[in-house]
């Protein structure tokens, strides 16, 4: 089979390790580009939150290139992101592709069908489940590090005396782990990539101020659905620390210094859940206040209604705990100057906050 599947960040590097490793050939999804939006803004319904539109777009061309099959993810619960590979697959047999679609919804949903799809997988790769487990560890493993060399470029971006040098090196880094095979390999480009990232200058001096990142996971972890908030914001001298990563993920999304569970943490002003990552929204503002941090900045997709609720509820907790939130909706109008516009204005805030302290609340927080 000729596999692609959804492009999230930096994790396409190691899904494409494991599928080629199972016995595939990987069409890579091409990183999202305006065309990428406006093909899936083409076929999409208009009201569609814009991953269900980029994620379209990424499947049209990657059929484009030559995929036959494309693997995604579905999900439960009240958050419509479920049902959204169902939607994607009607619309793409409508336009006349004769695709295979693998859907895996959470194993604990049905487990069953989960493995059920593996063995699938490994059976017209002509691979058994000794080997599966073996390649399974070791993408694992390179997705581990992608995450982990990204915080780490997070961590040096503020203080960085060039700026850019800290993206450059870090571009570099994404492609000597790609090229790593083995765990040996990839344990070599992770020292290899440690070492060349601290050593890039800086200014160990600034007192950077910090700002939490919180949001619907798709639009947090893909650099062009939230116009690069991180990078943008780093190089402003700003250190950021985002909630969201797919390992950290995985393992039940634990964070920031946590105290408890997320759903615990968010009780005092969201007892339900409410699908997406709306409660977690709100919790891990809550943990950001709670670790000094000077603000929060929400990135969503418009229409996603577990933003939205989130969205409505976080001004009561900028109040209650004194950290301003900056929420910014995201959709195909959205353009990255007037991004970086709000994000001007908004670090301002937090540097006048932190050097006089007090804010009329009521002006800014939740728009």
């Amino acid at each position: 089979m000729k596999i692609s599947f959804p492009h999230m960040g930096t994790s396409h590097i190691a899904f494409k390790h494991l599928i080629e490793h199972l016995g595939h050939e990987v069409i890579p999804p091409p990183a999202p580009t305006s065309r990428t939006l406006d093909l899936g803004v083409k076929y999409a319904p208009e009201f569609a939150c814009v991953p269900l539109k980029i994620l379209l777009g990424t499947y049209l061309e990657a059929l484009e290139k030559g995929a036959d099959t494309i693997i995604t993810s579905g999900g439960v619960g009240p958050c419509r992101a479920g049902l959204y590979p169902y939607l994607h697959e009607r619309i793409l047999k409508g336009l006349g592709y004769d695709c295979n679609i693998i859907i895996f919804e959470p194993p604990l949903y049905n487990i069953k069908d989960f493995f059920s799809k593996i063995g699938y997988i490994l059976k017209t790769g002509g691979k058994s489940w000794r080997q599966f487990w073996r390649e399974f560890k070791t993408a694992w493993l390179k997705l581990c590090m992608l995450d982990d060399i990204e915080i780490l470029s997070h961590e040096i971006r503020p203080y960085e005396v060039e700026k850019g040098y800290t993206t450059r090196v870090y571009k570099e880094c994404l492609k000597v782990i790609d090229q790593a095979q083995t765990r040996e390999e990839i344990q070599a480009a992770k020292e290899l990539c440690i070492e060349k990232l601290k050593n890039i200058p800086r200014d160990p001096s600034r007192n950077p101020l910090k700002i939490g990142i919180i949001g619907e996971i798709y639009v947090v972890l893909e650099p062009f659905m939230n116009m690069d908030v991180e990078v943008t914001l780093e190089e402003m001298g700003v250190a950021t620390h985002r909630s969201i990563y797919l390992t950290q993920w995985t393992r039940q999304n634990l964070i920031v210094n946590t105290e408890g569970s997320i759903y615990k943490t968010a009780f005092p002003y969201l007892k339900k859940k409410i699908g997406g990552h709306g409660i977690n929204s709100i919790g891990e503002t809550i943990l950001y206040a709670r670790n000094g941090f000077d603000g929060v900045i929400q990135v969503a997709p418009f229409t996603c209604i577990p933003e939205i609720v989130a969205k409505s509820i976080l001004p009561e907790v900028s109040r209650d705990l004194d950290i301003p939130v900056l929420s910014l909706t995201i959709d195909e109008q959205t353009a990255k100057a007037g991004v970086q516009t709000r994000l001007e204005a908004f670090v301002d805030l937090l540097q006048q906050k932190r050097l006089h302290g007090g804010l009329n609340y009521g002006s800014f927080s939740g728009n």
